[in-house]
């Protein structure tokens, strides 16, 4: 009985070791049929390619004139050209989006400005900042250079007996040419144009067409605690009935009189007050052509308005 079960074991042992071994022979025979063909098929296009290359050398020896012929660019150069333009595009785009003036413009605009010193007749000297329209002329706040009126009654006799400006360093004399009708601070009057001789500061472009769009990026440049001319960047917020203009941008003491630039870096307005105890919410002064109205020779740039078509006439 044990011999029987022995032998039967052996039997179905041998088959399957046997039709393993017939497994591996197939599948060997198959992997070399397929291998040819694929070795066939390799070489009937490598001689294509070589057929190819060979024709289009015999059509390169063609005879040809001798006359000059501009060279073209090389794929290289214009692929180099395409992309500065690019890159020009997308900084321009940035700059546009984000708010962005370039540094130099900035740098420029700066010595547009100067530090405005008042004393009145009580002794006191009050600090803030004059932008240079040219020829000696600049233009800041009235309550700058004005005594405006006051809670306290001591200062209805006040008056402003000296105005200097800060120029490389030396204090310069200045007069009062003309103002707004402004009697208190923080007024849509509240403007001034003085004088002193003739410097060698870079004018500023004036521009009385800005729309103040709102969240439209703006830059502010003052005295700022009498530390100098120092930026401050900011956004439009929305008009006032009062004629001003709400701005998210720091109106720290000093740099009232300064100047909002918009993003060409032309003067569009004046920083004339803040929020009472909010130093981040100022005002700001649209500058209009009625303030340059005593300045000899001033051509006020005239930007053409954009006309929006009704529903009617669409």
């Amino acid at each position: 009985m044990i011999w029987r079960r022995l032998v039967f074991c052996a039997c179905i042992i041998t088959t399957a070791i046997s039709c393993y071994t017939l497994g591996i022979l197939h599948q060997r025979r198959t992997d070399g049929v397929v291998a040819r063909g694929y070795d066939t098929k390799l070489d009937a296009f490598r001689a294509e390619v070589r057929s190819e290359l060979g024709t289009r050398r015999t059509e390169a020896v063609v005879p040809a004139g001798t006359s000059g012929h501009t060279p073209r660019p090389k794929e290289s150069e214009l692929a180099a050209g395409a992309r500065q333009r690019m890159m020009t595009e997308i900084k321009q785009e940035l700059q546009s989006e984000m708010g962005l003036l370039p540094v130099h413009l900035l740098r420029d605009r700066r010595l547009s400005f100067v530090e405005l010193y008042s004393t009145d007749n009580f002794g006191k000297t009050n600090y803030g900042t004059a932008g240079y329209l040219g020829r000696g002329y600049f233009i800041t706040v009235k309550h700058a250079v004005v005594a405006l009126k006051d809670d306290d009654d001591r200062q209805n006799a006040r008056k402003i007996t000296a105005v200097k400006v800060m120029y490389h360093g030396k204090e310069i004399p200045a007069r009062v040419i003309d103002t707004g009708d402004a009697d208190v601070e923080v007024h849509s009057g509240d403007w001034a144009i003085i004088k002193t001789r003739e410097l060698d500061l870079p004018p500023l472009h004036v521009d009385t067409a800005f729309t103040y769009d709102f969240a439209e990026p703006i830059f502010r440049l003052g005295n700022d605690y009498s530390k100098g001319i120092i930026l401050s960047t900011g956004y439009v917020g929305q008009r006032t009935t009062s004629g001003l203009v709400t701005c998210l941008t720091d109106g720290h003491p000093g740099v009232s009189g300064g100047g909002v630039l918009n993003q060409t870096g032309n003067l569009v307005g004046i920083p004339i007050g803040r929020m009472q105890g909010d130093y981040r919410f100022s005002f700001i002064l649209p500058v209009r052509a009625e303030m340059l109205r005593r300045l000899p020779s001033y051509e006020v740039p005239v930007v053409p308005q954009t006309v929006v078509a009704t529903e009617d006439q669409q």
